[in-house]
């Protein structure tokens, strides 16, 4: 007895072996889980490219790109851009005091929301969500824009830019709502001229809707007061695929002046290869035909649904 009180002693006091309570982490009130941000239906944004192992430099590099821009083109800074889009939102009086107990009101949070970086699992993806008073065609046009017209260059990783005014579940019927929406200002307004335009899907991690039904039932929206021209359009409509989520925006005809939105492009153009001297010259019997489909392959985002240029007759092989 006398031995089992001295051992309660020593660990109480201590001792060679003393129990450790183990700390439980009990989360504060008021405090919610934090969800990571997802890609939702009704959406808008802009994917973005960029060097491979260099996303997380990237994403940075796009904030503080973005927030420069937003400063630029809305005025003031994006706290003045945030309040702008407050006043116009209904206000509810206990929502704000439970977000002030909260501590949900701070600026960094507020910024956040403006550009708020959403993780994909594709190798060189990014995706930037936004929020009024950013209209991403608008807004990328002009970073490429500036881009081109000489603006110093801030970035090492960025590629390329593909703004989206609207975002859909990846069914067909979520297609056809996300069209009729975005399509709507360009080709369904009321006295709308006829139109020339193209479409270019790309699909990533996708593979329920093919390609060339995307295609049809898109120019199905479009309806038959305009017509398809590849090459010389007045609009081009670019739809992303991504999972079960889609998204779709209507650029102009500049889009091809503006290296496609690819900064990386802009500032650093890729050079034409030239035809070599002596051996290595390229055979004058090669197609053009075969020239593009090499470069289609290079290029994924370049529709395969362009006319071949080939018009010489097949010559077959004599024995």
């Amino acid at each position: 007895m006398d031995k089992s009180k001295k051992r309660k002693s020593e660990t109480s006091n201590g001792g060679p072996n003393p129990k450790k309570s183990k700390p439980w982490r009990v989360p504060k009130k008021g405090q919610p889980n934090y969800i990571a941000p997802s890609i939702e239906p009704g959406d808008s944004g802009i994917w973005a490219t960029c060097e491979m192992g260099k996303e997380g430099k990237c994403t940075a590099e796009l904030k503080d790109l973005f927030e420069e821009y937003a400063a630029k083109l809305y005025g003031g800074s994006e706290a003045q851009a945030e309040e702008a889009s407050d006043i116009e939102a209904e206000i509810d009086i206990e929502a704000e005091i439970k977000k002030e107990v909260q501590g949900m009101k701070s600026k960094s949070t507020r910024k956040e929301t403006l550009f708020q970086p959403v993780k994909v699992d594709i190798q060189c993806v990014l995706f930037f969500k936004t929020r009024e008073p950013i209209e991403p065609v608008g807004f990328v046009r002009r970073i490429c824009h500036d881009a081109l017209e000489g603006a110093t260059k801030k970035h090492r990783w960025v590629k390329r830019l593909t703004p989206m005014t609207m975002m859909g579940k990846a069914t067909p019927e979520g297609l056809e709502k996300v069209a009729q929406s975005v399509l709507q200002a360009v080709f369904h307004a009321e006295g709308t001229p006829a139109r020339k335009f193209a479409i270019r899907p790309t699909r990533r991690n996708h593979n329920v809707m093919k390609r060339d039904e995307i295609i049809k039932q898109i120019a199905s929206a479009v309806g038959s007061g305009h017509s398809v021209d590849l090459k010389n359009y007045d609009y081009l409509i670019l739809v992303d695929v991504y999972r079960n989520i889609l998204g779709m925006s209507v650029v102009d005809s500049d889009f091809e002046q503006l290296k496609q939105f690819n900064l990386a492009e802009i500032y650093d153009p890729t050079p034409k290869p030239k035809a070599a001297e002596g051996n290595d010259a390229i055979p004058k019997t090669r197609r053009k035909s075969d020239m593009q489909a090499s470069d289609a392959e290079k290029s994924p985002s370049i529709p395969d649904t362009q006319p071949s240029e080939d018009k010489e007759p097949r010559r077959e092989a004599t024995q």
